[in-house]
């Protein structure tokens, strides 16, 4: 009896597996069969129905950790736009039939959804059909076939705006002749604004006339390039005899002490859950992160003049990483030894669903770096090797790839790489001595101004060290005077607990944070814990508090934050931030409801900043700036896992020789 029971589990988990991972994406025939029944409800009898975001209704937590002795169901979380209004929808996919709505709730809060990429392009055609715009165009001796148009954000300025109350977008243009780098060559002083319900122009302003940067010395395709040239790099490639040292089984990845569930979301991108670490001693995984993901990306550009003022953009909330994913190029984004994993997303209308090929990719980084070495009479050295899950998003002008990077020491390293090309202002100025006053940016070119800007990247990590309940412990180097004894002075540690959530926000400085499991210890009687170590783009916000786009962004003003648990909580700057208020962001949850953060499910929120202060060098492509941090391992382990950890696969350089 007993082993008919333990055959009949067996076949159950089997059929559990197979059915695929709680936190896997939605695939495209869900995908496709949520939209099909929000499409045959009354919501379709409105023309305007429109899809701005369709993905997994995240499992409660419980029941993901549960898995698979159970499985939750499966279910889609839908906003739709319907006759003027904005609608949370969610739809049980597991029903018998193919599914069902489980609710249709009408959201009457500020700010609006995320654009989607069909109305934007609608947008950008507008101003063809516009004879003000044509006059304008004709004015400056540009043919309008050499013109291309493109969307921006309005941002929120107190409500005051004579578009108030309306789902508006700016459009403004550049001309494309002579060059791919269109952004290098704007059509200054010409803004209009379109109301995306009525697809319709309600503002136009050609405010100043001023010269069109020339193409000359902005084109960056390699093939169009002349002499001289600088150097050609010599090829290299990685390559693995023996295949590669992790495993792809799904969204399950397995490699270098680590096993990890990874999944795409078309607002956030990638998705890195339930991330465990191999205690070689212990024989088991240690979950370190539930899930992690970025949060938001805030772009605020430093020019208050009228055709920039509103620059400040808020990239995941308003347009969406996800949907912007770029596929990464084989041999160059990622190396020879890469898994590449597709993504698909649904369209503005539900079908077809958009596939996003090589939208992810999986690597080992051989770099050629020591994880520790030490020589005495003999010499020991093991080499750096990690498990990469690399995306790169582009959101108009900008470029930004992001690592996520599984250490065989058992660190977490999360890095950000920002390039592309600038956007760039026109101007009178062809000499750095005509500047006069505040420019508001960098002549980097003739006639063309670099504007300054910051990047704020803020990732939200639901960290379950050894188990959820961690706690957010501060250590701060605290200099003393020597009583005794020919020293003068030496440094101690004393360390604070946060009790609450107003305690949970940092500014990065001496101090050294950790989240701790307060509820484990070492064999010595130590917190297993993990400390936050920071990797460059440490800025914070420098805008005035009372500034409206630093209001809707208020987190900005400080690196680190910790909240408690609340699956609700996703997006730094809320959930509907196009024209958001900063009612719902953030700060406002953590200053407003102060919960208790001690020894409680939390998440930590981390946020890498970087100014930008454009130069010739950023120009006409951009170098890829760096910034980023890392989660390391503090007393989690009883033995160092450097002393018998080693590489599972070795690499070579077959182009490489050694040189006696």
């Amino acid at each position: 009896m007993a082993l008919n029971f333990l055959l009949f589990l067996r076949l159950v988990l089997t059929l559990v597996s197979a059915a695929g991972h709680p936190l896997d994406p939605l695939t495209a025939d869900e995908l496709t069969r949520a939209i099909d029944l929000i499409r045959a409800s009354p919501l379709n009898s409105s023309s305007s129905l429109a899809f701005h975001y369709v993905g997994l209704d995240e499992p409660p937590k419980p029941a993901v950790l549960a898995w698979p002795r159970s499985a939750p169901p499966r279910r889609a979380f839908v906003i739709a736009r319907a006759g003027g209004a904005t609608h949370e929808i969610h739809v049980d996919l597991s029903s018998d039939g193919g599914g069902l709505i489980l609710s249709d709730t009408v959201y009457r809060g500020a700010g609006f959804p995320t654009f989607t990429i069909d109305e934007q392009v609608a947008a950008s055609k507008l101003p063809f059909q516009y004879p003000p715009f044509e006059a304008s165009v004709a004015r400056r001796g540009i043919p309008l076939s050499d013109v291309l148009c493109t969307t921006f954000s309005v941002g929120w300025f107190g409500g005051e705006e004579r578009w108030a109350g309306r789902r508006v977008i700016v459009v403004q243009c550049f001309v494309a002749a002579g060059t791919a780098n269109f952004y290098a060559r704007p059509v200054e002083g010409v803004t209009v604004v379109v109301d995306l319900d009525a697809m319709e122009i309600v503002e136009y302003e050609d405010r100043e006339d001023l010269p069109v940067p020339k193409a000359e010395g902005t084109e960056y395709r390699a093939a169009e390039q002349r002499p001289p040239f600088g150097p050609e790099p010599k090829p290299g490639a990685v390559v693995q005899p023996e295949g590669r040292g992790f495993q792809v089984d799904g969204h399950m990845i397995r490699g270098t002490n680590w096993e990890l569930h990874l999944s795409f979301d078309a607002r956030a991108g990638a998705v890195i859950s339930l991330a465990s670490v191999k205690d070689s001693d212990k024989g088991v995984f240690r979950l370190v992160l539930y899930r992690g993901h970025v949060s938001e990306l805030f772009v605020p550009y430093m020019d208050p003049s009228a055709d920039w003022y509103f620059k400040t953009f808020f990239d995941a909330g308003e347009f969406a990483l996800g949907l912007l994913t770029a596929p990464l190029e084989p041999f160059t984004d990622c190396p020879a030894n890469a898994v590449f994993m597709d993504a698909d997303v649904a369209g503005v209308d539900g079908s077809p669903v958009r596939n996003i090929p090589n939208a992810m990719c999986v690597f080992e980084r051989y770099a050629g770096d020591v994880a520790w070495r030490h020589t005495e009479v003999i010499t020991e050295v093991r080499p750096e090797v990690s498990l990469v899950v690399r995306s790169a998003a582009v959101v108009g002008n900008y470029d930004y790839v992001i690592d996520w990077e599984f250490k065989t020491t058992g660190s977490i390293k999360i890095g950000v790489a920002l390039s592309g090309i600038l956007e760039v202002k026109a101007t009178y100025y062809s000499h750095a001595d005509e500047l006069s006053g505040d420019a508001h940016g960098s002549l980097i070119a003739g006639n063309t101004l670099g504007v300054y800007h910051d990047h704020f990247l803020t990732f939200r990590l639901d960290l379950d060290v050894d188990g959820p309940n961690n706690s957010f412990v501060k250590s701060r180097l605290r200099p003393v005077r020597a009583a005794a004894g020919p020293r003068r002075s030496y440094w101690t540690v004393e360390k604070e607990t946060a009790r609450r959530e107003t305690d949970g926000s940092v500014e990065l400085d001496a101090t050294e944070l950790m989240v701790v499991n307060p509820n484990r210890r070492t064999r010595i009687g130590n917190e297993v814990g993990y400390k936050i170590v920071s990797h460059g783009g440490t800025a914070t916000s420098l805008l005035d508090d009372d500034d409206y786009p630093q209001q809707r962004a208020s987190y900005t003003k400080r690196q680190v934050w910790v909240t408690a648990y609340d699956e609700a909580e996703k997006w730094a700057a809320g959930l509907y931030t196009d024209q958001s208020t900063g009612d719902d962001n953030l700060a406002a949850w953590s200053q407003s409801r102060n919960r208790e953060i001690e020894n409680k499910d939390i998440v930590l929120w981390y946020t890498v900043g970087i100014h930008h202060v454009p130069c010739q060098e950023d120009f006409p492509v951009m170098p890829a700036v760096t910034g980023g941090f890392e989660l390391r391992p503090t007393n989690f382990f009883d033995r160092n896992p450097l002393i018998r950890t080693r590489p599972n696969k070795q690499a070579t350089w077959p182009n490489c020789s050694l040189i006696n």
